[in-house]
């Protein structure tokens, strides 16, 4: 791999998730995990173009390590919208090859991109030409009745004429008619051993495991035979799993939080930083809520923050009192 590419160790990343990974989220995994990427919602290209940038992708430099994933098709528009991206302080640009979603559909870009992979690769060529940072792409193993065996090494082939040097892989076809994107995410059965393969067949380039790894646990024991993995789901809805990723991924001598009191503590200037800026407790609130999943007062937490954290003027005393409901059950 080029220098440029090797600044970033993406042995452990944050998948790009819509409505999920957007900055409050990020600032709050970051809390957990001073080492992992974390990716932003995907970003379309012409939305940043024409829209409001600063709310689109603004962030708080706290989140660094942070990479934006861009959607579109259109190689001088994602060049554009790269060149944005990068001037925000962006680490890495990502191309998104694997949303199955209608409205990606629609804009021909995401997983129905597995098609054209020519098209793929002059995109990554422009995006790459206008930045200065890694651009990198997220795909999947093919879609619909493509065969996965000749799609995935096919696609990898063509596009790695781009320069790009890493490649996330969800380990799963994308159905781009029939199943809905929640399906898409379970149904089309998991494949790593095929992104091993690629890796193999492919080692110098970076290649990350992605799609179905359930727990940190889980996703060390699939990581052999590629560079990194990519946690989606499970880094969201279980967060306290990120509190354990600095120590056992990268070796630190301790993780950032000894307790998910002590990250709620740590979050706190954040927090009210934002709620000075008028930003709605729940927006920070919601992505918190399963901070405390199989602890014992994990019920209690998301009761207290999805029940007053939406109220008119709710602040800081809502966190205060969710821990507050927590602590007796932590201490039986």
């Amino acid at each position: 791999m080029t220098d440029s590419a090797a600044q970033l160790d993406r042995r452990f990343t944050v998948a790009p998730m819509m409505d999920w990974t957007d900055r409050h989220c990020r600032a709050f995994h970051r809390i957990l995990t001073r080492r992992a990427v974390l990716y932003t919602e995907m970003a379309v290209d012409q939305a940043l173009i024409h829209g409001d940038v600063p709310r689109l992708i603004g962030f708080d430099a706290s989140e660094h390590p942070v990479a934006i994933q861009l959607g579109g098709s259109d190689p001088e528009i994602l060049a554009r919208a790269s060149k944005i991206a990068e001037s925000y302080g962006y680490v890495e640009i990502n191309l998104n090859v694997g949303c199955p979603s209608d409205r990606v559909q629609s804009g021909k870009f995401g997983a129905c991109l597995m098609r054209e992979p020519e098209l793929v690769r002059d995109c990554l060529i422009a995006m790459r030409e206008a930045v200065s940072v890694p651009v990198t792409v997220k795909h999947r193993l093919g879609v619909d009745d493509q065969d996965p065996e000749k799609t995935l090494f096919g696609f990898v082939e063509t596009v790695r004429e781009s320069g790009v040097e890493t490649f996330i892989v969800h380990a799963r076809k994308a159905w781009l008619k029939g199943l809905s994107p929640k399906e898409n995410r379970d149904v089309p059965p998991l494949d790593y051993d095929l992104v091993r393969r690629m890796k193999a067949e492919h080692p110098d380039l970076e290649v990350l495991l992605n799609g179905g790894l359930e727990s940190l646990e889980h996703g060390l024991a699939e990581i052999h035979g590629t560079d990194g993995i990519m946690l989606g789901r499970a880094a969201y809805h279980t967060p306290w799993t990120l509190a354990e990723v600095d120590a056992r991924v990268y070796g630190a001598a301790s993780d950032p939080c000894a307790t998910p009191f002590d990250a709620v503590e740590a979050y706190r200037p954040y927090v009210e930083a934002q709620l000075e800026r008028g930003v709605k407790l729940h927006a920070i609130t919601r992505h918190m809520l399963g901070l405390f999943a199989g602890r014992p007062g994990a019920r209690k937490w998301r009761q207290v923050l999805s029940e007053r954290a939406n109220r008119p003027g709710a602040g800081w005393e809502v966190l205060e009192d969710a821990l507050a409901a927590v602590r007796p059950a932590a201490a039986e």
